[in-house]
């Protein structure tokens, strides 16, 4: 900074020299003029040329010393924005790097999920007691608790590099945090503290609106955990309250209470000054993870049309708040479990998967809703069979050994019974970034199912694409 004033400087003091030189041939001329015209004598306009001489001397010293300096200047700028330009480099290496790493953990974490939460599933729907059922459940939070933590992490990290978008759907509010606020009951009984949520609304009306209901709850995980990482007795609340507003709207404000070791007026202060770097607060240094994800709910809470707030007293505790203007809707689709096989007709299904148990796991939930499945250990065995079998449905792992998913597409797509059938591919990954879903879309795939596989989202892939058959 320093130096880029000395060189704004040098350049001011350019211009003054160049005008006294302007001034003192123009003062030359005039003498030239009058000793021409016999106005004054010869010693005279020696005296008056000798004097400018002097000065032009001086003054072209002092102008190659500042033009020396100037140089120096410029070449220290330009050895800075080198070495800014390296530093910035350098930090898109480690960031991309860091990108990586995280892609990697989360799909290496959502893979034995998926045969956790699937034979989970599996299990309760045996003839199990009241104990065992009330056993199963517990495991089934506890690992819908670990995927919690893993796609919050991933969604964080898309939040943070600015790539976050809303994605405004129908959807019934009410039912969706229902089941989260389930998996926060016992992770809340883990540390001894009450959890209690609640849901108020006027005129009995339904918690049913256009929103984003993934942003919603990424931001209610994020500080429902910070809640329960911050209170070590006593309990947390969380309040929904649903108000009716003018245009067929809804206002909702959501509140998460607790009674943990709170802030003083200067953390809250200083919290809310610093909203893009959480990490500056003194208190939240002194707790081990402490703040994780207050930044990105800020940003998602004003992505979203609010503004996140803070009321807090110190060793009483915190209660955050935000509230979101959404409009309401009527076309919610009903939710209600059904025992029996949804296709009326059975399809002929070819799964690419070369782990073992979510074989088990897939065949399952296939079967159970009608399906018949044949399985490829790999890209290789999924074009074979695909060439001597007929299939009305594909669902391809992505990531396989000998032969990945896109190369397995490609090819499949290349045959002459793909060209007379367009057999539908839905690729298959715990790998569910942004990048892979649009990197799976625009290999040819028609859809993509992410792991730990969703009954929900699978039944409404075989619906679809079982009355696209017919």
């Amino acid at each position: 900074m320093m130096e880029a004033l000395k060189f704004m400087k040098s350049i001011k003091k350019r211009y003054k020299l160049s005008f006294l030189i302007s001034l003192s041939i123009v003062t030359i001329l005039i003498i030239g003029f009058l000793f021409l015209e016999k106005k004054i004598y010869i010693e005279s306009a020696a005296g008056i040329l000798f004097v400018l001489a002097v000065l032009q001397v001086f003054g072209l010293q002092y102008f190659f010393k500042n033009q020396l300096q100037n140089d120096v200047v410029k070449s220290n700028l330009k050895l800075r924005v080198h070495e800014l330009k390296r530093s910035l480099d350098l930090a898109e290496t480690v960031a991309d790097q860091k990108s990586i790493y995280l892609a990697n953990m989360s799909y290496e974490i959502r893979t034995p999920l998926n045969t956790v939460l699937g034979m989970m599933n599996m299990l309760k729907q045996a003839n199990l007691e009241s104990d065992q059922f009330a056993e199963v459940e517990i495991a089934e939070y506890s690992s819908l608790h670990i995927l919690q933590l893993v796609n919050m992490i991933a969604d964080n990290a898309v939040v943070d590099r600015g790539n976050a978008r809303i994605n405004i759907k129908a959807v019934d509010l009410q039912a969706d945090l229902l089941k989260l606020f389930k998996i926060f009951e016992y992770q809340a009984l883990e540390k001894s503290l009450a959890f209690e949520y609640k849901f108020l609304s006027e005129n009995d009306s339904k918690f049913r609106v256009l929103a984003d209901s993934s942003k919603i709850q990424q931001v209610l995980i994020n500080l429902i955990n910070n809640a329960i990482k911050f209170t070590n007795s006593g309990k947390i609340t969380v309040t929904v309250d649903q108000t009716i507003g003018e245009n067929d709207s809804y206002f909702l404000t959501f509140y998460i209470k607790d009674t943990g070791v709170g802030m003083t007026p200067d953390e809250v202060k200083s919290l809310f000054n610093n909203k893009n770097d959480i990490s500056k607060s003194a208190l939240l240094r002194d707790y081990r993870g402490g703040g994780m994800g207050l930044s990105v709910s800020h940003k998602l809470v004003e992505l979203m049309g609010g503004e996140l707030k803070l009321e807090s007293k110190e060793n009483e505790g915190s209660t955050f708040y935000f509230s979101l203007q959404l409009k309401k809707t009527l076309n919610i689709e009903s939710d209600a479990v059904e025992n029996k096989p949804l296709l009326l007709n059975r399809l002929r299904v070819l799964v690419a998967e070369d782990n073992r148990t979510n074989q088990k796991v897939i065949k399952a939930l296939l079967e159970r809703q009608g399906a018949d499945c044949t399985f490829a250990k790999n890209g290789v065995e999924a074009v074979d069979l695909y060439k001597i079998l007929d299939f009305d449905l594909i669902f391809m792992d992505i990531y396989m050994p000998d032969m990945d998913g896109y190369e397995a597409t490609r090819l499949i797509k290349e045959t002459e019974k793909y060209t007379k059938n367009n057999t539908p591919i839905i690729a298959v990954s715990a790998s569910a970034f942004e990048e892979d879903i649009v990197k799976a879309k625009a290999s040819g795939m028609h859809d993509f199912l992410a792991k730990p596989i969703e009954v929900k989202k699978l039944k409404a892939l075989l619906l679809d694409y079982s009355e696209s058959q017919n």
